[in-house]
C-alpha cells in the first residue's frame, strides 16, 4: 500500500497527521482521478460521516476539494459505512467516501473511498490519488463559473432508502424477540432505531444513542460489550446487539450475557445458508486469525473454511474472485456479499436475528457447537523490517514452530506472523486450555527474542 492509505484508508490523530488541508487535497485528487476514469460528464461523490466531533471539519474541506475540481456532492449526513457504499451503488454515483475512524477513539479520524460498484478502491486508484497529493495537487485545475462542483443534502432519503434495503434482505417479522441495541454512540445512532422499529412484533431498547462528539466508542459498541451484557441479563433478552463506531461490525451477547464473536456468527449463519443451498461452494472465508472452533464447526457441518491475510479487504477480495457469499472476521466485520459489497453490522444482526427466530432456541444454545478454544497472543518486539524477514526466515522458529504444533494435534493451533503496522511479531496459540496456550505462546517468544 502506499505513503497514506493503508488497508483501511488514511487513518490519523486530526489536527496532528490528518488535517483539513490533506482533506482538501484527497477531495482534489479523488476528483481529478475519478474525472479521468469516467471521460464524459462530471464525476458525482456520496459522502457520508459518524459522530465524531472532527467530522465536519473534514468533510467541508473534502467537499471543498471535490467541487473545486468539478465533482458534484450527494451529502448524505451521518451514516454507516456500508450505508455509504450501498447508497453509493444505488445511485449509480462514481464514488464513495466515508469519514470515520471505526473503532478508535474520538480523536481518531479517516478517510475511506469507495468505488461506484461499492467496493473499497482499488490499489492502482489509490496510489493514482495518493500521487496527486503527495506531489501534483498544484496541477489539478480549478473549475470556475458554471463548472464548479454542486452539493446536494440526500441524508434523509438516503438513509430510508438504506434501511428500505436491510429490511427486505429478511422475510421474517421476528415477532416475540426481545433485544437490546448498543449504537457506540456512533453511527448506528442515526439508523439503528428506526430500523428495528420496523417489526412491529421486535421488542427493541437502544443505549448508547446519544453522541456529542467525543463519546463514540467510549465504554460502549462492540469493543466494550460489558455493560451491554449485565444489562441483557438483568433485563432479560434474547439478544444484545453492538455495534463500532461506523456501524461496520457488529458483536452479539447472549441472553446468558455470553459474547458471540465473528467466528460463531459466521458458523451458525453459514450452515444456515448451507441448509438453504445458498452458501457457494459449501465455503466460508475467515483469516488466519479465525478460532480453531470454527474450523472444527465447519468440518462438522460439511462446510470449509477459507483462510485471507487479516483484514476484511483480503476477506472480500477472495470472496469475490471466488464467488462466496459469506466471510468475516472474529471483530465482527461480516460480509453478507448477496446483500452488501462490504462489511455491514446491521445487516449481521438483521441476518441472525432471523435466524434466531426461525430456529426457536436461546442465542446461547445456537452458537454451543461453535466452541471457542482459548487464544492467546503474545507480541514480541523488534527492530526493524530487516529483523522481521530474518526471523520469520530463521530454521531455529521453524523447527520450533512444527514441535508445538505436533505437542498441540488436532487440538491445538500455532501461528506467528509479522506486523502489518508495528515493528513486532505476532504469536498466536489455542489450544484446549489456556494454561497450555500460554505456556507455547511465551516457549515461542522466548525463541524469537533469541534469534
Amino acid at each position: 500500500m502506499g505513503r497514506l492509505f493503508g488497508t483501511d484508508g488514511i487513518r490519523g490523530v486530526v489536527n496532528a497527521g490528518l488535517d483539513a488541508e490533506l482533506a482538501y487535497k484527497v477531495g482534489l485528487a479523488a476528483a481529478q482521478v475519478l474525472s479521468e476514469e469516467k471521460k464524459d460528464g462530471r464525476p458525482l461523490f456520496t459522502i457520508g460521516k459518524d459522530t465524531r466531533i472532527s467530522c465536519d471539519l473534514l468533510k467541508g474541506a473534502l467537499i471543498g476539494g471535490l467541487c473545486s475540481a468539478g465533482a458534484d456532492v450527494l451529502d448524505l449526513g451521518t451514516i454507516p459505512t456500508p450505508a455509504v457504499a450501498w447508497v453509493t451503488l444505488d445511485e449509480k454515483a462514481d464514488a464513495g467516501i466515508v469519514i470515520s475512524a471505526s473503532h478508535n477513539p474520538f480523536e481518531h479520524n479517516g478517510i475511506k473511498i469507495f468505488n461506484g460498484q461499492g467496493f473499497k478502491l482499488s490499489d492502482e486508484l489509490e496510489e493514482k490519488i495518493e500521487d496527486i497529493i503527495l506531489n501534483g495537487t498544484n496541477k489539478v485545475p480549478r473549475k470556475t463559473h458554471g463548472e464548479i462542483g454542486r452539493v446536494h443534502y440526500v441524508a434523509p432519503k438516503a438513509s430510508e432508502d438504506y434501511i428500505d434495503h436491510l429490511v427486505s434482505t429478511v422475510d421474517s417479522d421476528l415477532a416475540g424477540l426481545r433485544i437490546l441495541v448498543d449504537c457506540a454512540n456512533g453511527a448506528a445512532s442515526a439508523t439503528a432505531a428506526r430500523l428495528f422499529d420496523r417489526f412491529s412484533d421486535l421488542h427493541t431498547d437502544v443505549i448508547n444513542a446519544d453522541p456529542d462528539g467525543v463519546n463514540i466508542n467510549a465504554g460502549c459498541g462492540s469493543t466494550h460489550l460489558e455493560g451491554l451484557a449485565a444489562m441483557v441479563q438483568a433485563g432479560g433478552y434474547d439478544l444484545g446487539v453492538a455495534f463500532d463506531g461506523d456501524a461496520d461490525r457488529c458483536l452479539l451477547v447472549s441472553e446468558r450475557g455470553e459474547t458471540i464473536d465473528g467466528d460463531q456468527i459466521m458458523a451458525v449463519c453459514g450452515r444456515w445458508l448451507q441448509e438453504q443451498g445458498k452458501l457457494t461452494g459449501g465455503t466460508v472465508v475467515a483469516t488466519v486469525m479465525s478460532n480453531i472452533g470454527l474450523h472444527r464447526f465447519v468440518r462438522e457441518n460439511g462446510m470449509q473454511v477459507v483462510c485471507t491475510d487479516v483484514g476484511d479487504r483480503n476477506v472480500l477480495e477472495c470472496m469475490v474472485a471466488n464467488g462466496y457469499r459469506l466471510g468475516g472476521e472474529q471483530s465482527g466485520h461480516m460480509i453478507f456479499l448477496e446483500h452488501a459489497t462490504t462489511g455491514d453490522g446491521e445487516l449481521t444482526a438483521l441476518q441472525f436475528l432471523s435466524l434466531l427466530h426461525s430456529a426457536g432456541v436461546p442465542a446461547s444454545r445456537l452458537v454451543a457447537d461453535c466452541r471457542q478454544y482459548p487464544q492467546v497472543l503474545v507480541n514480541v518486539a523488534v527492530t526493524d523490517n530487516a529483523q522481521k524477514r530474518s526471523i520469520m526466515a530463521s530454521e531455529a522458529l521453524r523447527a520450533a514452530v512444527a514441535e508445538q504444533e505436533t505437542v498441540l494435534g488436532e487440538n491445538g493451533r500455532v501461528l506467528v506472523r509479522p506486523s502489518g503496522t508495528e515493528a513486532l511479531i505476532r504469536v498466536m496459540v489455542e489450544a484446549q486450555s489456556e494454561e497450555t496456550a500460554q505456556t507455547s505462546a511465551e516457549l515461542l517468544a522466548n525463541v524469537i527474542k533469541r534469534l
